[in-house]
């Protein structure tokens, strides 16, 4: 029978904990707006699936998880269910599944050993610690089914209404005057079907001062408009004419974009595999790119020289730290939610491949050690890899890690990159 604790001040401390959050997002929310807390609570949301990747696999595997944590440092909350301490730590950087034996230097009871993880086979070692970047790839393809099923993709041959201008000294443009809404999709003006952005504009120009009549599709109703494009020449907005010159142009005051088209289900799931292989074509290209000797010099450059980091090519091509991750990701809410949906796309990919390195102490570094030890495993005789011989290279990766992190964690905070969304 499964044994649970919840001890009287462990579910305190909960409480505690729960409120605590609640002030936390309240604050959050009140000083940036809701999409931070969302934006936040997407990625750690993201950490435990990559944890529970490894939790389910380990237990699946009759392995022994005496610890499951969000965060590390110090312990704000834990509760233990079984054999298993579940809990939280109080910096939100990470999350580890804890599983005794992965290394053969640790000292193990010998009644545990046999659910240790270097007892395992090789199979259950290499998917125990793919788990994690395998969650992402799944997170990854469902972010990118959902999106496409519940949000679609931009038709270029259906024109929406985005939104309206406003013109300087009038309460309503002629497009709000003749009754048009926010999302209305344009089909046809006098007659003529509109299949793209250029011919509304084209035609609405051509029209000043002269009433067209406008088939609006609004939900599943078909609707009949009639609206006058007013002389540009004579609008202002912040300060300026729309238009000069000597021809007078017509403006209706509507923001146009590219209406989305929902995919069906079962067609959505070849688009979507297509996008996260794209995605990781990628993301592969940039690891590259970031770990090059000269990109390090770049980086390297850029902290030493604040205009260096200014400039359009370090916008363009810098790598982000956790905190310029966010706010990208604040950013792309803020804009619309396809945009935000491929940041975290985005951010799976690279996350899950970063993580299958074959170094140490990242997940590929346990897949290339197991692997290596079965290549050099005899018949009847089981081969223990010295990770200790690797410690040099290991540490120079961690610190090369390190480097990296806080140059870019330095940037992030003194010249943030530019809102790519404006």
């Amino acid at each position: 029978m499964t044994e649970i604790r919840p001890a009287r001040s462990s579910l305190q401390s909960l409480l505690v904990l729960l409120v605590g959050i609640a002030v936390v997002v309240s604050a959050l929310t009140l000083l940036a707006g809701w999409e931070l807390p969302v934006v936040i609570g997407a990625i750690l949301t993201i950490v435990m699936l990559h944890e529970f990747g490894h939790y389910i696999t380990a237990k699946r595997a009759g392995m022994l998880v005496t610890d499951f944590f969000v965060g590390f440092g110090p312990v704000l909350w834990s509760t233990t269910i079984g054999e298993t301490r579940y809990g939280i730590r109080a910096l939100p950087l990470g999350g580890f599944v804890k599983v005794p034996g992965m290394t053969w230097g640790d000292s193990i009871d010998p009644a545990l050993e046999k659910r240790t993880y270097r007892s395992a086979s090789y199979p259950r070692k290499v998917i125990f610690a793919s788990a994690g970047s395998f969650m992402h790839l799944l997170i990854a393809v469902a972010l990118a089914w959902s999106s496409l099923v519940f949000i679609g993709t931009p038709q270029s041959n259906r024109v929406g209404v985005a939104g309206f201008e406003v013109w300087q000294g009038q309460k309503v443009n002629a497009a709000q005057a003749a009754g048009f809404h926010s999302g209305d999709r344009i089909v046809a003006i006098d007659g003529i079907r509109m299949s793209s952005l250029d011919a509304v504009i084209a035609e609405v120009r051509s029209h000043a001062n002269k009433t067209l009549t406008i088939d609006v599709q609004r939900g599943s109703s078909t609707l009949v408009l009639h609206a006058t494009p007013q002389d540009g020449r004579k609008l202002r907005v912040g300060g300026a004419p729309l238009a000069t010159g000597a021809t007078p142009q017509g403006f209706l005051g509507i923001q146009l974009q590219d209406q989305t088209m929902p995919t069906s289900w079962l067609s959505a799931v070849p688009r979507a595999l297509g996008i996260v292989r794209s995605t990781i074509a990628q993301a592969a290209a940039a690891m590259v790119h970031v770990f090059s000797p000269g990109e390090v010099t770049t980086i390297v450059h850029d902290v030493a020289s604040p205009s260096a980091a200014k400039s359009p090519s370090a916008q363009l091509t810098r790598p982000v730290s956790i905190v310029g991750v966010v706010r990208i990701a604040d950013q792309a809410a803020q804009s619309n939610v396809p945009a935000f949906l491929l940041i975290l796309i985005n951010l799976n990919i690279f996350v899950g491949l970063l993580n299958m390195l074959p170094m140490l102490p990242l997940d590929g570094g346990y897949v290339a050690i197991a692997t290596y030890e079965r290549l050099r495993r005899r018949r009847g005789e089981e081969y223990h890899a010295n990770i200790n011989k690797l410690a040099p290279v290991i540490y120079t990766f961690v610190a090369a890690l390190g480097l990296l992190f806080v140059s870019t964690l330095y940037l992030d905070i003194v010249d943030p990159l530019i809102n790519p969304f404006r």
